[in-house]
């Protein structure tokens, strides 16, 4: 770097960390863990050396250059590509999106990953899915990522239960590093069986050929190391700028197909022309022209959700640390992301919220005050009728939510040498999260009741609003939904309305622990006993805001009311480690090493628990060590389980007591239902959506797991030169689990068990149905049955020169899942979800999933990159002929990168290709039943959704 550039460096990063140490002086960095230990396990610092071949856990580790390799501007793209990585959370939701990316492994969800970085925990990422958001992750600085399986409570606290993800930032950078890169998305629509569905629904087919979703991403690394090499200051920033796409531009997400035969153009029974239906729901009608015609028209709404959101981030930080002497080397860590993202569906309209229309409305005509009546419902001067309104507002376009989260965290610590065997380390970690949400262009329910209610003005004749009349409300407008051409812009303006909502979520935590050498040694052993103790303390606090309009649930397009949470959590506890050498240096046991660990947790909730590892290493010869270990972990119940409001939303699925009912006549009328009720048309939902009531629960328990490990490593170049090898079993159980009860699940077990504990928990409306007003099913937090999963893991990896050639590197990742067992209710029937999707299993488990990558490594400065990745297939959770079993599908990948040798720094290009044969993803309407990650027919995350993926980059060093 030159001198000029090398000083301005210098003096803007020593400002800025001076700066920094200034605000978190009284603070510390590094968790509570032995240092050899700490290293092996997750955070190690042995750079080059990989921890999989030397811990008892086992350890997945990423290392920048395949960052660099895959092109990817978003880190969770690089990590849910992993076997052991179930994808959750990504930029391709839209309904129901939180604007986030989250980590999941084993697939038990991201609330039972802990993620760190350089070993400490990672803030809150939403007020809905509180996971750490990975968007804040510098992939620019990022050393290598590593994901250790199994519990971990004892060494990082609560949330460990499946295992831990850190990101381990480089340490003393120096140079400057400006990295550019575009990447986007080509796809050629040819699915067939999906445009032939297109044009025999008459909806518009996608274009024949796409280029979308562009992707621009500027990172700036900045790094010095003080003289004398006592200290180093590295900052960073970063812009990332990603496009978004419409489920119109792909031909198999151009129509939401239909979630009953998966295969049909189906849509919204809530329609642009409108559904009326009388209140036994028997008849329906639809407008035409001014006249009523009976028919269930379905509205597409996918053509306006977007498939990948619009995201805008900008990102900045800094991390340092300065040796004063052997006694005291203090660190900080700096990091701030502003994130906007915008979730846009279909319009937003009446659904379903009124329940009588007035006969002396001057939009209705002759003809349709006459079906009225020939449908059984008197309808003349004076009277009203009991009618429902489906109609979608389309004249006022789709809705759009408008996400924004600013994160702040702040770390500052000071560790060093106690005396020749005994060290310190104590920290400070500060975190900070500020939502905001505008939902733009709902309708108010308040307001639409008001604009329907319409009446001949007793002085002029015109139609007016009843409200205008009494002056309850002057500013109401008609909304004319009984004549096609009737909404004006002035009943779009009048029921339109924005929602707000914000938030502040905060964590502090404090670690002080020492560790050293005990001095004591068992006989057989050459080395000592290491240990471990230390103390914690971390409170948070939630305080989530909603506006008046959220938390009354007058959006009408919202499900119900989004209630306010406030609350606060906090815990201290006491841990201690051993590390204790039982054998060294005997015949067929080179090393034999247990490790011990163990936690206390006292919550301010009158919790306790108590948290503990054993496990242990024997190496008989060099190269091969076998591993193993059992470990009880806790996750507390957080915040918003805790202390959320109960409130009314929607599920997705079918009441089994409605038309073709899966339970008996008895077993139905446990559910609530009257004899004459069962089997009737009025239970069954046009949108295939019905009410339940979620929320939280102060009396929920800490989820218990148990996990265990074992396998074996082996690495010895003396017998196969440049080969590594590990294979590992894992079993994680989890008692007590905490989640809402899945509200069918909740019908079928009261039908099935007359449980009144169960039964109690469904209110139906006076015709039997569970989706209109407040019908609804419970289904608050609880503590449920158990989760049970299992599996083997398998890494190799294999090295070799070829010549003048260059070098050849053969990596493979794999998992096959041997069972993920999941039953929601004592007493229930468990559910086999390993290979299985939808249902009670939701996101898809196949049961075997690898990557397997050859790098070729030229003499001539370029680098060759082929990836295979692996998804297994999976069976649909279903008992009918025509369920929908997606087979394996495969990718292939190829990148490159060349480094010209021309003089100035070092330069960089990078290029490349994902899902080079640009494979379909599996389409099925049913998809829309998995929760918030089914979108446009399809599960993104699971398999690539938007077709070829191809990258273009450069990085320059000074």
């Amino acid at each position: 770097m030159s001198s000029p550039i090398r000083r301005a460096v210098r003096y803007a990063l020593v400002t800025s960390a001076t700066a920094a140490a200034v605000t978190v002086l009284p603070a510390q960095a590094q968790d509570p863990a032995i240092p050899d230990i700490q290293e092996v396990i997750v955070t190690g610092s042995r750079i080059g050396t990989d921890p999989n071949l030397i811990t008892s856990s086992p350890v997945t580790m990423l290392r920048a250059e395949e960052i660099t390799q895959r092109g990817v501007t978003r880190v969770e793209d690089l990590v849910n590509d992993l076997p052991q990585v179930t994808p959750e959370l990504t930029a391709n939701e839209s309904n129901g999106a939180t604007g986030t990316a989250t980590l999941d492994l084993r697939g038990l969800g991201s609330d039972r990953t802990l993620v760190l970085t350089n070993g400490h925990r990672m803030g809150f990422g939403d007020p809905f899915a509180l996971a750490p958001d990975v968007n804040q992750v510098p992939a620019l600085l990022i050393e290598r990522i590593e994901m250790l399986t199994g519990g971990a409570s004892s060494t990082y606290g609560s949330d460990a239960v499946a295992g831990v993800v850190n990101f381990i930032m480089k340490r003393d950078f120096e140079g400057v590093k400006l990295d550019y890169q575009y990447s986007g998305y080509q796809h050629r629509n040819d699915n067939r069986a999906v445009q032939e569905q297109l044009t025999a629904a008459g909806f518009q087919q996608a274009p024949r050929s796409v280029s979308d979703g562009g992707m621009t991403s500027v990172n700036l690394l900045m790094g010095v190391n003080t003289e004398g090499g006592s200290g180093n200051i590295t900052a960073y920033l970063g812009y990332r700028k990603i496009n978004g796409v419409l489920q119109s531009e792909r031909d198999f997400s151009a129509c939401a197909l239909d979630v009953t035969d998966g295969v049909t153009c189906g849509g919204s029974a809530t329609s642009a022309s409108g559904l009326f239906t009388p209140f036994d729901e028997a008849t329906y009608f639809t407008v035409q022209g001014n006249e009523f015609v009976e028919a269930v028209p379905l509205y597409n709404y996918g053509p306006l959700n977007y498939f990948q959101r619009p995201d805008e981030r900008y990102t900045a930080g800094l991390f340092g640390h300065f040796e004063f002497n052997e006694h005291a080397e203090a660190y900080t860590e700096v990091q701030f992301m502003d994130d906007r993202s915008l979730a846009q569906i279909a319009p937003s309209g009446a659904f379903f919220v009124t329940d009588e229309i007035s006969c002396d409305n001057p939009f209705l005509s002759p003809q349709q005050i006459q079906m009225i009546n020939d449908a059984g419902y008197p309808c003349g001067p004076g009277l009203t009728v009991p009618f429902y309104i489906g109609r979608r507002n389309v004249e006022g376009g789709p809705r759009f939510d408008d996400l924004r989260h600013t994160s702040f965290r702040l770390l500052g610590g000071i560790r060093g040498d106690i005396s020749d065997s005994w060290s310190y380390d104590a920290f400070a970690n500060f975190s900070r999260l500020i939502y905001s949400e505008t939902y733009h262009n709902d309708m108010s329910v308040t307001r639409i009741v008001r604009a329907l209610d319409v009446i001949p003005h007793p002085d002029t004749g015109e139609p007016v609003c009843r409200s205008v009349v009494d002056r309850s409300d002057p500013t109401c407008v008609p909304w004319n939904v009984f004549q096609e051409g009737g909404v004006t812009q002035e009943a779009i303006d009048y029921l339109t309305m924005p929602l707000y909502s914000d938030a502040n979520l905060y964590q502090d935590q404090f670690v002080a622990y020492v560790t050293g050498d005990l001095g004591l040694t068992i006989p057989s052993a050459n080395e000592s006993i290491q240990v471990v103790f230390g103390g914690e303390y971390r409170g948070e606090r939630f305080d989530f805001a909603p506006d008046q309009g959220f938390e009354s649930g007058d959006g009408a397009g919202q499900g119900g009311p989004t209630v306010g949470v406030q609350g606060s959590l906090n815990v201290r506890e006491l841990f201690t480690e051993f590390r204790v050498p039982v054998v060294q240096d005997r015949p067929g046991i080179q090393s034999l090493t247990m490790d011990l660990r163990y936690r206390y947790s006292d919550y301010n909730t009158g919790v306790t628990a108590s948290t503990y590892n054993i496990g242990g290493e024997w190496t008989p010869v060099h190269g091969l060590m076998f591993r193993g270990g059992f470990s009880r972990a806790v996750r507390a119940a957080n915040i918003r389980e805790l202390y959320e409001p109960q409130n009314q939303g929607l599920w997705s699925g079918s009441d089994p007591c409605g038309p073709d009912p899966s339970l008996t006549l008895e077993q139905c009328l446990l559910t609530g239902l009257t004899a004459d009720q069962y089997g009737s048309g009025a239970l069954d939902s046009p949108a295939g959506q019905y009410n339940a009531v979620f929320g939280g629960n102060p009396d929920l328990d800490p989820e218990k797991s148990d996990s265990i490990t074992f396998g074996f490593v082996f690495s010895a170049d003396h017998w196969v030169p440049g080969l590594t090898f590990s294979v590992d079993y894992w079993s994680i159980e989890i008692e007590d689990a905490i989640d809402e009860v899945d509200p069918q699940t909740i019908i079928k077990q009261c039908g099935l068990t007359g449980d009144p504990g169960v039964c109690g928990l469904i209110n139906r409306g006076p015709n039997g149905n569970l989706w209109v007003g407040t019908a609804a099913v419970t289904s608050t937090n609880v503590n449920l049955g158990f989760v049970e999963t299992a599996g083997i893991d398998i890494a190799a990896n294999y090295g070799m020169e070829v010549g003048s050639l260059g070098s050849l590197n053969f990596s493979y990742r794999g998992t096959w899942l041997e069972k993920f067992d999941e039953q929601e209710i004592a007493g229930a029937d468990t559910s086999e979800c390993a290979g299985v999707w939808g249902g009670v299993c939701g996101r898809p488990r196949p049961e075997y999933k690898h990557t397997f990558a050859a790098t070729w490594r030229t003499p001539w400065n370029l680098t060759l990159v082929g990836a295979w990745r692996h998804v297994g297939a999976v069976d649909e959770f279903s008992a009918s002929p025509n369920a929908y079993n997606v087979g394996s599908k495969n990718y292939l990948d190829l990148s490159a990168s060349y480094s010209p040798q021309w003089g100035f720094g070092g330069t960089t290009f990078n290029v490349g290709l994902a899902n080079v044969f640009d494979s379909d993803p599996p389409v099925s309407g049913r998809f829309s039943n998995v929760d918030v990650y089914g979108n446009g027919n399809t599960i993104p995350g699971t398999w690539d959704a938007l077709g070829r993926y191809y990258f273009i980059g450069l990085t320059q060093e000074f």
